[in-house]
């Protein structure tokens, strides 16, 4: 069916004004996502290639949870992280004003506090959800990009219908550069179109899914929803605490008897609620192949006498935990090996560029033609665009930097200085020439954080290959690849600034070109 010219032109209106208003937020949600994919992995990045025996790791964390009983006995919701090389606990103290973090020191006899939020990495997953804004209402606004986020996708869709198979795989390259980015952004949105579905979907259910059900939960249900839907989310009903200490069982005789429930589990996460007390409950979550969407599992037991209180795993789930565990795994494409991951990984950064094309293409189709003044709109819109893009691009890899050479409580701090400095000189420069040194700049730290690594470390690029440090050789191998494309962008950009239609704001002014 052939849509009325002026139907198409609203849902263009609908793509284009829908698209700039959640663009730089999902431009940093995509960048940041795409790397948080390898969340663990990523942990094992900047340390020595020598492994931690799994026997000894769980000696440091039995030591870990007995040290954090002993110095804080009150404290009753606790942590335990196993997934990383060095167990860590974490807890609030009891009003939740105090978030606390501790792991062994290098003795092994005592504790000392670890990063807040897990160092460089965890700030990266925080940037994903929240652009780096206080929680949670940098989550709600981002959960609100992504219902937009999907009314741009509905709208991209019906524009491009009528063409969709005549121009998919079209990449016209010529002189006409708009005409070669607006191709590159047509075949990378609908090649990777199911994708971003379930990106704005799940994204807008993980981020303001409690929001979504106020109205059913007042209108509907009569206040009774969230009752109803509370045995889906938790493993097993709390119990009340008894007057009378018991202490706990061992860490491994714990995760035995979680292992022994689901065949193939491996926990990578312990909580203890009331540790001490004769109910005490402990749950146990981490992942386990059945050949189903969702790999999640939790195991709830009483702490005390190891009692079985519930079991979660993929082949019992009932209907609502397998659709909300299933979204979660289609967001962080946790469902599969490391080959989905990469394929995430791509899918994100073609994401990003998505955003960073699409406010491109809206700023050169406002240039007016034959007048070098530009309208302020455009320029403004530029020069956002490069700041924020090319400040979170440049803000990222400086955090891998900092995560392999200076102290973890840097990382903040690392991030939004490069990224505000970034923002800060887009504005004081001509769009072209701040678009082409910021993408050095972006090229330059990326480029550095192999030697990152090796300075932190002490270990080669060399050394590390010889040793089959995987992770180590993977990061630095993106890192490189990811500088030459960033190298190649700035040259593209001077290029198009000295060569390009005069009338544009990525021309440069005259007076500049001699000293470029």
């Amino acid at each position: 069916m052939k849509l009325k010219s002026s139907t198409l032109r609203s849902f263009m209106a609908l793509h284009t004004w829908v698209g700039l208003a959640t663009g730089l937020l999902l431009f940093i949600a995509f960048y940041a996502g795409a790397i948080t994919v390898f969340t663990h992995e990523l942990d094992g990045w900047r340390r020595p290639s020598g492994d931690v025996h799994q026997e000894d790791k769980l000696a440091r964390a039995q030591r870990l949870l007995d040290q954090v009983q002993a110095a804080h006995p009150h404290s009753h919701n606790l942590k335990l992280h196993l997934e990383a090389a060095e167990p860590v606990m974490d807890w609030y103290n009891e009003d939740y004003s105090e978030h606390r973090r501790y792991r062994l020191d290098d003795s092994g006899q005592g504790l000392t506090p670890a990063a807040a939020h897990g160092g460089f990495i965890h700030f990266i997953y925080r940037l994903h959800f929240t652009a780096g804004l206080p929680a949670p209402w940098g989550t709600r606004l981002f959960g609100l990009a992504c219902v937009l986020y999907g009314l741009a996708l509905v709208s991209g869709v019906v524009i491009h219908a009528p063409v969709l198979l005549k121009d998919l795989f079209a990449l016209r390259v010529g002189h006409n550069l708009k005409r070669l980015w607006q191709d590159a952004h047509n075949v990378i949105g609908l090649l990777s179109l199911p994708f971003h579905v379930i990106f704005a979907w799940s994204g807008a259910v993980l981020a303001i899914g409690y929001l979504m059900l106020a109205p059913f939960q007042m209108l509907v249900f009569e206040g009774k929803l969230l009752k109803i839907i509370k045995p889906d989310l938790q493993t097993a009903a709390h119990v009340e605490t008894q007057p009378q200490d018991r202490p706990l069982l061992p860490l491994t005789e714990l995760l035995k008897r979680g292992r022994d429930q689901v065949p193939g589990f491996q926990p990578a996460e312990v909580t203890f609620h009331d540790p001490g007390d004769a109910n005490a409950q402990v749950t146990l979550f981490g992942l386990v192949d059945q050949r189903m969407l969702s790999r999640r599992v939790a195991v709830a037991l009483n702490g005390a006498s190891g009692e079985v209180q519930g079991v979660d795993q993929p082949s019992s789930y009932s209907p609502g935990k397998r659709f909300l565990n299933g979204l979660i795994s289609l967001h962080y494409g946790n469902f599969g090996d490391v080959l989905l991951k990469w394929m995430y990984f791509v899918l994100g950064l073609s994401g990003a560029f998505l955003f960073y094309s699409g406010n491109l293409l809206y700023i050169e189709s406002r240039r007016r033609r034959q007048q070098t003044a530009q309208a302020w709109g455009p320029q403004l819109m530029a020069r956002l665009t490069l700041g924020v893009c090319l400040g979170c691009i440049a803000g990222v890899s400086s955090l891998f930097i900092s995560g392999a050479t200076l102290p973890e409580r840097w990382d903040p701090a690392v991030y939004w200085a490069v990224f505000f400095s970034s923002l800060a000189w887009a504005f004081l420069r001509p769009p072209a020439r701040g678009g082409h040194e910021l993408l050095w700049l972006c090229a330059v730290l990326t480029g550095a954080v192999p030697a990152a690594a090796w300075l932190g470390t002490g270990v080669s690029p060399v050394a590390a290959l010889l040793d089959g440090h995987a992770h180590r050789i993977c990061v630095d191998l993106a890192a490189l690849l990811l500088a030459v494309a960033y190298a190649r962008l700035a040259q593209a950009t001077f290029r198009r600034g000295l060569n390009g239609q005069p009338d544009s704001v990525w021309a440069l002014p005259a007076k500049g070109v001699a000293t470029a």
